[in-house]
């Protein structure tokens, strides 16, 4: 079978940016980490660690759920890696491969879930991490990078709360950043501590000129909120408010004379979205000390009684928190006053069917 091992394109990454929807986050308590066995942790997790095979290309997953005796498993890798598929291979450490049947795909999170009726009794289901990890937390990537199956590579989380664009024109909120080496073939492998904790599926890696071990990988919390629906219901639908946000910045709070130093600004909204009837974008634009700011617009300050510091917070808490159709309450600064939205979550438009597969 020819396969082309997937690879990465997304290159372009920002840290407090975001257009519709969205994982609350808050740092973590740092566990104690002394110097990582990565020899023993190799040989607890790699027999979990799978290789995904479609007929266009090859990445990696592992075991999420392991069934009792002749119930099924369930696989989690990235919607990239398995496309438009229906079936896939499943191949495990000691070489057995087996047909998986995808049950749930969602190209928004860039996760999917195959189910396995006949699991290995060795491929034990890693533990997928409930909080977000600390920076400098050692971490260890497996998977079949370039097709050279059960690799693991090691380095630390070197940033959390990232924004991943996507080739579709969305993002992906709240990605951990790790200088792991991550590379093709990656795509769909657990991100793991030293205690074989999943704290990420890996996604992307940046791949210009001059960067050097700059990956990315799908967060634990974005995990446990979409993959147990897609178990279930094979789609997960997100919440879509249809805002676009920038950071709150001194030239910013000057040139709205602002009375808060922090939220997410709410530069437009999308036309024939729920924001569009309840919140109001600027006005104008003008020039503070040469910088170029907006003027007019609302200020998001709290969703949901949760304080919101950035777009980042308020998009990765729709993200996880909040399904389309359900309501949310915004807190807002509007002409120097502070008051309360209610706003009902629409569904995510769909992506377009002339956009290409995302590579990443």
């Amino acid at each position: 079978m020819k396969c082309r091992i997937w690879g990465v394109l997304l290159v372009v990454v920002v840290a407090s940016t975001g257009v519709g929807t969205g994982v609350a986050t808050g740092r973590q308590a740092t566990p104690q980490q002394a110097g990582c066995d990565y020899v023993s942790l190799y040989d607890e997790t790699i027999d979990s660690v799978v290789s995904i095979q479609t007929p266009i290309g090859q990445g990696s997953g592992f075991v999420y759920r392991k069934g009792d005796v002749n119930d099924s498993s369930y696989v989690v890798t990235n919607a990239h890696v398995v496309g438009d598929a229906e079936e896939v291979l499943v191949r495990f450490s000691q070489g057995q491969t087996v047909a998986g049947t995808v049950v749930g795909s969602d190209v928004f999170a860039d996760l999917a879930v195959v189910r396995v009726n006949q699991t290995p009794g060795y491929a034990d289901a890693l533990a997928v991490a409930e909080q977000t990890p600390p920076h400098g937390q050692k971490v260890a990537a497996l998977g079949n990078p370039f097709g050279l199956e059960e690799t693991i590579t090691h380095g630390i989380i070197s940033g959390v709360n990232r924004t991943l664009p996507t080739v579709f024109g969305f993002s992906i909120p709240s990605v951990v950043q790790t200088d792991t080496p991550i590379s093709p073939g990656n795509s769909g492998g657990p991100l793991v501590t030293c205690q074989g904790e999943v704290v990420g599926i890996n996604t992307a890696g940046i791949a210009s000129a001059g960067a050097e071990n700059i990956g990315f990988a799908v967060p634990s919390t974005v995990i446990d909120a979409v993959v147990p629906t897609l178990t279930r219901t094979g789609e997960y639908e997100h919440g879509f408010l249809g805002v676009s946000t920038t950071q709150v910045t001194p030239p910013l709070v000057a040139a709205n004379n602002f009375s808060v130093s922090e939220g997410a600004y709410v530069v437009s909204t999308v036309q024939g979205t729920p924001a569009a009837d309840k919140l109001r974008g600027a006005s104008q634009f003008t020039f503070v000390n040469g910088t170029r700011v907006p003027v007019g617009g609302d200020v998001i300050v709290s969703v949901d009684g949760r304080d919101v510091d950035s777009g980042e917070v308020l998009t990765s808490y729709l993200f996880t928190h909040v399904r389309a159709g359900e309501n949310v309450t915004l807190t807002v600064v509007r002409d120097g006053e502070r008051r309360q939205v209610n706003v009902t979550l629409a569904e995510r438009p769909e992506l377009p069917e002339q956009q290409p597969p995302v590579t990443g």
